[in-house]
C-alpha cells in the first residue's frame, strides 16, 4: 500500500508539472521529506497527506489511500485497542523492555519490527507506517495525558545502533517537556519490583470506566472486567512509586542520550 501511495503521489506531481522541488515549497515541506515519501523510505503523515491533496487537487484521493494504508496496517486483534487509545481522556503506560509505541521514532520503531522478524520488508513497512499514524493522537485538541513509567534499561538497549538511540531518546526529552506528557524511569537501584511482571496500559475514556491493555508474544488483549483492571490499577501505583520525579527522569534520559555517541 505505501507504493500505490508514493506512485500516486509521483503521478499526481507530475501531471501538475512540479518536481519534488517545487511541490515541497507549496506544501511548506522539505524536498528530502517529498523524495523519502516516494521512495517509500517514510510514511506519509495527515498533514502532509492533506496538503498535497490540496495542492495538486486530488479530491482527498491521497488522504483516503494513507486512512487505508494504517487501517490494513493495524492487525485484527489490535483494532479494539487502537480505538480506545484514539479516544482516551488519559493514558498510562509502563513497558519494562522497550518505549511506548507512542514515543518511538520511525528507525527505533522499524528497528524493533524488522529485527529477526519473518515478515516481507513491506508488511514491516505497514506496520510502522500503523504505528506512526497511531502518534497523531499526541496532537489531537484536547490531546491526553500521557504518564508514561519505563525501566532504565529501556535507555541502554541497543535497538538500531548509536544513531537511532541518541535521536529516540532526543525524541523521548521533547515529548516530556509538553505539558501533557510525564514520563518517568524506574532507576537501577530499585531492583526487583511489581512491573518486571511485564508490560501495560490503562486507559480512562471521558465517559466510563477504565480499561487496560495487556501484550504477549502471539498478540494483546484488552481488558475490560472491573476486577483485573483494578489489579492494573494497583500494579500501576506500586510501579509509579519506585519511579523517579520527572525532572530527573528527563536530566537521566539526556545522559543517556550523550552516551550515545
Amino acid at each position: 500500500m505505501l507504493d500505490l501511495f508514493a506512485g500516486e503521489l509521483r503521478r499526481l506531481r507530475t501531471a501538475a508539472g512540479l518536481s519534488q522541488e517545487a511541490l515541497a515549497e507549496k506544501i511548506n515541506f522539505s524536498p528530502s521529506l517529498v523524495a523519502a515519501v516516494e521512495q517509500c523510505r517514510r510514511p506519509p503523515r495527515r498533514e502532509f497527506t492533506q496538503k498535497c491533496d490540496e495542492v495538486l487537487s486530488s479530491a482527498g484521493l491521497l488522504l483516503r489511500i494513507r486512512d487505508a494504508i494504517v487501517r490494513e496496517s493495524v492487525v485484527p486483534w489490535f483494532r479494539e485497542w487502537a480505538a480506545i487509545e484514539r479516544e482516551a481522556r488519559a493514558l498510562r503506560s509502563f513497558q519494562p523492555l522497550v518505549l511506548p509505541g507512542l514515543f518511538q521514532t520511525q528507525d527505533y520503531a522499524y528497528a524493533l519490527c524488522a529485527t529477526g522478524s519473518p515478515l516481507p520488508a513491506e508488511e514491516v513497512d505497514q506496520i510502522v507506517a500503523g504505528r506512526m499514524a497511531r502518534q497523531e493522537v499526541l496532537t489531537r485538541t484536547p490531546p491526553p495525558l500521557l504518564v508514561a513509567v519505563v525501566d532504565y534499561t529501556v535507555l541502554e538497549r541497543p535497538i538500531g545502533g548509536p544513531q537511532t538511540m541518541r535521536e529516540q531518546l532526543h525524541r523521548l526529552i521533547e515529548l516530556g517537556e509538553r505539558p501533557n506528557i510525564h514520563i518517568h524511569v524506574v532507576p537501577k537501584a530499585v531492583g526487583g519490583y511489581t512491573g518486571l511482571s511485564g508490560p501495560f496500559v490503562l486507559a480512562s475514556p471521558f465517559e466510563g470506566n477504565d480499561v487496560a491493555y495487556l501484550d504477549n508474544q502471539i498478540k494483546g488483549t484488552v481488558v475490560d472486567l472491573a476486577a483485573e483492571v483494578r489489579i492494573l490499577n494497583e500494579a500501576w501505583e506500586a510501579v509509579r512509586a519506585e519511579a523517579l520525579p520527572k525532572r530527573q527522569t528527563l536530566s537521566m534520559i539526556s545522559e543517556a542520550a550523550n552516551q550515545w555517541t
